[in-house]
């Protein structure tokens, strides 16, 4: 039954896609440069809109007043800025060393997917030897 189990997604498969090898690899789009670039530039741009929603009214209403003109206005980088004066330019750095950390990475991840595409048929090839030796509960008893 639990070999079934295994089997059957096997042979709802086409042949051809059987036939060939798989290509394990991290897709190309994920590697290029260019994309980590648009993905940092969109991060910059979605973390700079965030930062300009203006909260100062939920500030007042916890508060337990209603807001000022100014507070109206403020905003989450005004709040942030409080604590750290640099707080832009520090999220827009943090931001921009993400790009090539992810090259890094992705390349890495690209190294060892072969071996660790081993490792998992190695495994599934032991839980094949010890499912095979597991006697069927079901069999009679002599």
């Amino acid at each position: 039954m639990r070999k079934s189990l295994f089997v059957l997604p096997l042979l709802l498969t086409a042949a051809p896609a059987a036939a060939q090898p798989a290509r394990l690899q991290v897709p190309p789009e994920l590697t290029d440069p260019e994309t980590i670039i648009q993905m940092s530039i969109a991060a910059q741009q979605l973390s700079d809109a965030v930062f300009d929603i203006h909260v100062g009214g939920v500030k007042a209403a916890v508060e337990g007043h209603d807001p000022s003109p100014a507070e109206r206005r403020m905003t989450v980088r005004d709040l942030a800025r409080k604590q750290d004066p640099n707080f832009d330019r520090d999220v827009h750095d943090g931001i921009a060393s993400v790009g090539p950390t992810l090259l890094r990475t992705l390349a890495a991840v690209n190294r060892a997917l072969p071996a660790v595409k081993q490792a998992v048929d190695e495994a599934q090839a032991s839980i094949d030897r010890i499912s095979a030796n597991i006697p069927d509960p079901n069999y009679p008893r002599r």
